[in-house]
């Protein structure tokens, strides 16, 4: 019987694949990713595709004429159709536990850089200035005795609840689904509405999934209803923010700072938050360690062997 065979695209570190490629006849790109057009001519040859730098549109979907599953580098999956998949037969798994620990992790290490100011006091030492932190409009915020609001308490969510403990902070969450009073007891957090969230947090971190349903639910009217000393760190999709609305609200000291490590036109920033001292960004980074990447390589792989010894995991498109 020949071998199943699996397409991967993007930079995928090729360490994550082992099993992979001891199962299938797996193609892989060593130089640079497949483009647009190649994976356009050549995805009906495969049966599965473990897809990364690409997006799974209904051209792309229609290309993959004899395509059974697609696995996802990555925990989103907005950047595929997965209804359309669903149509045409085509499972589509994410790979949500690799993401967990680092994306917790630039979460944390953008709560810290905001709420203390780092990108402001490096540009000033930077050009060879200095400042007197004793002055009042020159200081951050200290964690310890702060309350934390968490939108989107799951995987990532809880794991940030965990490290805010450490630091001595207060935390409030709110999700669409409450956790059961045992798991809020473990780990020592408190539900609330939405609005009392937005009124309460001192720093908001995002955790949910980009969904016409929290398309810019962070916009001008919850800017307004927030401290104008808190700070709001997204490391989850830049659509649940309202770009345009954040710059204003960081413009007029509605709030504070914000941290970024996503956007809501990615690659595309816009001047004028670029040219603001009380934010700190980064390009999509959240996993971009070299041992996180490994194990996000690895989870995919796992999806797509699952997949075809019939025991399908980690499926968005049921």
């Amino acid at each position: 019987m020949s071998k199943k065979k699996v397409l991967v695209t993007g930079i995928v570190p090729k360490e994550g694949l082992t099993r992979l490629f001891e199962l299938y006849d797996v193609t892989y790109s060593e130089g640079e990713p497949f483009s647009r057009d190649y994976v356009l001519e050549h995805l009906k040859e495969y049966d599965a595709w473990l897809l990364m730098g690409q997006k799974g549109d209904r051209e792309m979907l229609d290309a993959g004429e004899n395509l059974q599953m697609i696995s996802l580098n990555a925990v989103g999956f907005d950047h595929v159709d997965i209804a359309y998949a669903k149509s045409k037969g085509i499972l589509v798994s994410n790979s949500p536990q690799a993401v967990r620990i680092p994306t917790a992790e630039m979460t944390l290490a953008l709560i810290l850089a905001t709420t203390k100011r780092l990108a402001f006091y490096d540009q000033v030492v930077r050009r060879g200035d200095w400042l007197d932190p004793s002055e009042r409009r020159y200081q951050g915020m200290s964690l310890h005795g702060a309350t934390l609001g968490i939108y989107g308490m799951g995987r990532i969510g809880s794991t940030v609840a965990s490290y805010a403990k450490t630091f001595g902070m207060e935390v409030l969450y709110h999700d669409v689904h409450r956790l059961p009073a045992e798991i809020e007891k473990e780990l020592n957090v408190t539900y609330v509405e939405f609005d009392d969230l937005v009124t309460q947090a001192d720093v908001i971190t995002i955790h949910a999934p980009s969904l016409p349903s929290t398309k810019h639910k962070f916009n001008k009217d919850v800017f307004k209803k927030m401290k104008n000393r808190s700070y709001l760190v997204n490391a989850a999709r830049g659509p649940i923010v309202a770009e345009a609305d954040l710059v204003e609200a960081l413009q007029t000291g509605e709030i504070a700072g914000a941290g970024l490590d996503v956007f809501e036109f990615e690659p595309t920033i816009s001047e004028e938050l670029r040219a603001l001292d009380n934010v700190i960004m980064a390009p999509h980074a959240g996993t971009g360690t070299i041992e996180a990447r490994r194990i996000l390589a690895e989870e995919a792989a796992e999806n797509i062997i699952a997949f075809f010894e019939g025991e399908p995991v980690n499926v968005v498109n049921k």
